[in-house]
């Protein structure tokens, strides 16, 4: 293969390979173009039906260790295009006994220049629906279990890590539950934008080289084979720029920054059992030992491993935007690394998603009894108390608390009755907010 040994002379050689989805992408493109190319009269039937026999094989992975083009190469990605014409041409010359041309015939009708971004929105589209959106669908539904499971759980808030006003645990995990919500539709949004695909631009976007009709048919075809509902868009715009593509990675960025507030609640939550807050255990972190010298340790090391996994969704965004900055006119120079990170932040941010809902969502339990002591130790409540009993007795009550005095012993030592302080310290009513009545001593 002449042109993928010489391209490891020249490109880096890191050791990253393009993922399995890029590899059946293209597979695809060769597959579609060329039964196209034979329907349009450009190919010689014999020779495209070798063509598509061996794509088939592309798109299965039977030569997934023959592409062997690093992922840091030519900007337009003509390294990963050549290294997958030039297998399906060996091959397919076998089959046929004589020479089928990786250029003339596996690449006709086509450039690098457009199947490879192509290829890139068919294998984000694919994962995005394989994975991301049933992904982000699991944990919106584990998160809305935890909110009905903890709708009744009074606790402290929490403003600048400081004592705030009572809040339910349910209100809080619902916060999170919301923005996921209005991520799907946001991943979904983008989704149609990255569909509209440049195949058929060919060079620069004008279609030089293919048959009019060329472009028109192929992704009919290419929907006939993945499923995916593909547009033909500006061919001229697909090519130049990645921003559709960055829009998708943005919102994995979104997703993660949202995914990493949530895991620093839990570890907050979590963190005791004796010397810090204690609110909740989660019974799976039990099952490794969190330390290799304390025994019976437990630590959130899922959560902690998730935000690891986020980070690293946030890292590859920043590089898709420099990335969608490169090339100058007709061509984006960010093309094959572009590629590779969307679909990393696909497969890194989906099992950061599923094993949040699965291992640590799932095994959340709410520590009832310190939540609501915490809760109504808050100096905060004093807020509440000036109208309910009066300046000047919530006055008195705060210098008791500064003093390490519990608002409800306060209260008894002013000779409040249980009753009333139950209905003063009644957290139902204090989290539903709006205008707290006066409570006159009897």
């Amino acid at each position: 293969m002449k042109y993928t040994d010489a391209s490891r002379r020249v490109f880096l050689e890191t050791g990253y390979r393009f993922p399995r989805t890029i590899i059946w992408a293209i597979g695809a493109i060769k597959l579609a173009a060329a039964k196209v190319n034979v329907e349009l009269g450009v190919l010689e039937p014999e020779i495209g039906d070798a063509i598509q026999r061996v794509a088939r094989e592309v798109m299965n992975g039977s030569y997934d260790g023959g592409v062997v083009v690093d992922v840091f190469q030519t900007g337009s990605g003509t390294g990963l295009n050549m290294n997958i014409n030039e297998i399906i041409a060996e091959e397919a010359s076998k089959i046929l006994g004589k020479k089928v041309h990786p250029n003339d015939h596996v690449n006709v009708s086509q450039s690098s220049n457009d199947v490879v971004p192509s290829a890139i929105r068919i294998a984000a589209l694919k994962e995005s629906n394989n994975k991301l959106i049933p992904s982000l669908q699991s944990f919106a539904d584990s998160l809305s279990e935890v909110v009905e499971k903890t709708k009744d759980v009074y606790k402290a808030g929490r403003t600048h890590l400081r004592d705030a006003m009572p809040i339910t645990m349910g209100n809080e995990f619902s916060a999170y539950l919301d923005a996921v919500i209005h991520d799907i539709s946001t991943v979904r949004n983008h989704l149609e934008y990255v569909r509209e695909i440049p195949i058929g631009g060919t060079a620069v976007g004008t279609g030089i080289n293919a048959p009019p009709e060329f472009s028109r048919k192929i992704i009919d075809e290419l929907n006939a084979i993945t499923g995916l509902n593909l547009i033909e868009g500006n061919k001229f715009r697909g090519m130049r720029l990645l921003t559709d593509l960055l829009g998708l990675s943005s919102t994995m960025r979104q997703i993660s920054v949202e995914l990493y507030r949530l895991s620093q609640d839990l570890r907050l939550m979590f963190s005791g059992p004796i010397t810090g807050l204690g609110e909740i255990d989660i019974m799976s972190q039990e099952e490794i030992a969190g330390s290799s010298i304390m025994p019976g340790k437990t630590n959130p090391v899922t959560v902690e491993s998730a935000m690891q996994g986020v980070a690293e969704v946030i890292g590859l965004d920043h590089a898709n935007q420099i990335l969608s900055m490169y090339g100058e006119f007709e061509l984006s120079m960010g093309i094959p690394v572009m590629g590779y990170n969307i679909i990393s932040q696909i497969e890194i941010l989906s099992q950061v998603l599923n094993k949040l809902s699965s291992v640590v969502l799932s095994g959340i339990v709410p520590n009832k009894e310190r939540c609501i002591k915490y809760a109504e130790s808050s100096p905060s409540l004093i807020t509440i108390l000036s109208p309910t009993i009066g300046y000047d007795k919530a006055s008195e009550i705060g210098r008791k608390v500064a003093k390490g005095v519990s608002i409800r012993d306060s209260l008894r030592e002013l000779n409040f009755s249980e009753d009333q302080i139950n209905k003063i310290l009644d957290m139902e009513r204090l989290v539903k907010g709006g205008v707290i009545k006066k409570i006159t001593q009897s």
